[in-house]
């Protein structure tokens, strides 16, 4: 009786369909026949450090042993593709290779993908499609994950950790003293991109070298490969809690703010909650009658169906901006904002007449604000952001408001020094505690109401003894004889920084 050929391509490897039908006994008496083609290109896409690659190598591996303990003939055949043909691998060109090959030796292909199996019955040539079964239970990642834990870190070689507690008050620990193994991990992460592939609201947000970042509802999946790595790894993350506006305990001022504010960024360091607030200023606006979408990478924002949530189109948030005008938000979550170039599209898209929520890593406000002058002109900075909000342990520590004048900067007294003036004021208080302005051809954040202490901070680098007068047009530095050289610096540089800095002409006296 002649033996039923079985020929395979890259999808039913990379499902590990055909190593489970092996071992049920299903395709017994048959042969089993791996396009050299589908082998050239796992290996390319092991070769990128590509996830995809790898599952399916170690699953011909896995075939090629089971049919030797079951008597199963086992063949690699067909010629080698061509540089180009791999190049075109995306294009088709290897799918149409192993249809030929099928064709040629009149075997029935197996195949997970639906449109190489339409193609197939088209050309008449027998195939089986075969679906993925997908177990909705619990993933054996989930086994890690409780109510108070915010990630989850996984390396072979290494017992494996979460991080436990609320956004800024954490603690990392150990679950156990019994390292991982790399097998574990692999099935792990088998079992998390078939979840991906076959669920609604999960995606492959992102598969570049050896990094490949998935999002799965809430979670957030980083799996890392050497030589990207330097071992296998699995990150989850995920929000511990979503929020809206009225859980801040904002005040009525406040509020009033963020309905007019259109150029707001949010600050903070990582881990503090920004991107918890910002998805609660998404259903702020939302709620009450504005058109919202995301700008994302990846997209882990909490939100409602009703906001759409996009990410960096062909990898360029600025093609995704041309996108978005068409639509015509009437605001845009931006989250996270680290690139210049993300800082020009959201300027871009400011000017432009939509208002932007930007989050943005920073240890400080004003940080996050000086951020955003080193990339575009001082005179338009207020119509670009308007309000700044630092959060820290997930909550709202300060609000800063900017706002535009043309004067002369504090501490300067002649009128011809006068010049356009980016005032940060207190949002509470409406106290000025920075100016910004050029100085020269240099862009300068000067503190206003802690002037002194912030000199005085300055010069403790070099002298601790040191003393600060500030007058109203200059500043004298009585120091010590040993460190007058060290607080000048070479050819009067630190006095030069500082006085670009506080704006006023600086006097080093020695101490008598």
């Amino acid at each position: 009786m002649k033996q039923k050929k079985i020929s395979l391509d890259t999808s039913v490897i990379i499902n590990g369909f055909i190593s489970n039908m092996i071992e049920s006994g299903e395709i017994a008496g048959t042969q089993i026949i791996v396009p050299r083609v589908v082998v050239a290109e796992l290996q390319n896409q092991a070769s990128k450090g590509l996830e995809i690659g790898f599952r399916g190598l170690d699953e011909l591996k896995k075939v090629r042993e089971l049919c030797q303990r079951n008597d199963i003939p086992y063949y690699v055949k067909g010629t080698l593709p061509t540089v180009e043909e791999i190049k075109q691998a995306h294009g088709g060109r290897i799918d149409e290779l192993i249809l030929e090959l099928s064709k040629k030796l009149s075997a029935t292909l197996y195949t997970s993908d639906y449109v190489m199996h339409l193609v197939a019955q088209a050309e008449g040539i027998d195939s089986r499609h075969l679906v993925p079964k997908i177990e909705m239970g619990p993933m054996k990642i989930e086994k890690y994950i409780g109510d108070d834990v915010l990630s989850v870190h996984l390396k072979e070689g290494a017992p494996p950790y979460v991080k436990r507690g609320k956004p800024g008050n954490f603690r990392l620990v150990k679950l156990s003293e019994e390292p991982l193994h790399a097998d574990v991990l692999e099935e792990m992460i088998s079992e998390v991109n078939e979840r991906a592939r076959s669920t609604n609201g999960s995606f492959i947000e992102m598969k570049v070298g050896g990094a490949t970042v998935i999002q799965m509802g809430s979670y957030r999946i980083t799996v890392a490969r050497p030589p990207f790595s330097d071992g296998l790894e699995i990150t989850l993350v995920r929000p511990l809690v979503k929020l809206t506006l009225d859980d801040y305990h904002i005040s009525e001022a406040l509020r009033g703010r963020l309905e007019m504010a259109e150029g707001i960024i949010i600050a903070g360091p990582p881990g503090s909650g920004k991107s918890t607030l910002a998805a609660s200023l998404a259903e702020f606006y939302m709620n009450n009658g504005k058109v919202v979408k995301t700008f994302e990478s990846p997209r882990d924002l909490q939100v409602g169906p009703e906001i759409t949530q996009y990410a960096p189109l062909e990898g360029d948030f600025e093609k995704t901006a041309e996108i978005l005008l068409l639509v015509r938000p009437d605001y845009t979550i931006f989250d996270e904002i680290r690139k210049t170039k993300d800082f020009m599209v959201y300027a871009d898209m400011r000017l432009a007449g939509v208002g932007m929520v930007g989050v943005v890593h920073s240890s400080s406000p004003i940080d996050a604000v000086q951020r955003l002058i080193e990339r575009i002109d001082i005179g338009i900075t207020p119509r670009i952001v308007d309000t700044v909000i630092f959060v820290m342990n997930g909550k709202i520590k300060s609000v800063y408001e900017l706002g535009l004048s043309v004067r002369v900067p504090t501490g300067m007294t002649s009128d011809d020094l006068a010049r356009p003036v980016v005032e940060v004021r207190n949002f509470e208080n409406k106290k000025l505690e920075y100016e910004i302005y050029m100085y020269s051809d240099e862009r300068v954040v000067v503190p206003v109401s802690d002037q002194k202490d912030r000199i005085e901070e300055l010069v403790s680098q070099y002298d601790r003894e040191a003393t600060v007068e500030v007058g109203k047009k200059s500043v004298i530095i009585r120091a010590n004889r040993d460190a007058l050289g060290r607080l000048i610096g070479k050819n009067g540089e630190n006095i030069d920084r500082l006085e670009r800095e506080i704006g006023k002409r600086v006097i080093i006296k020695p101490k008598k």
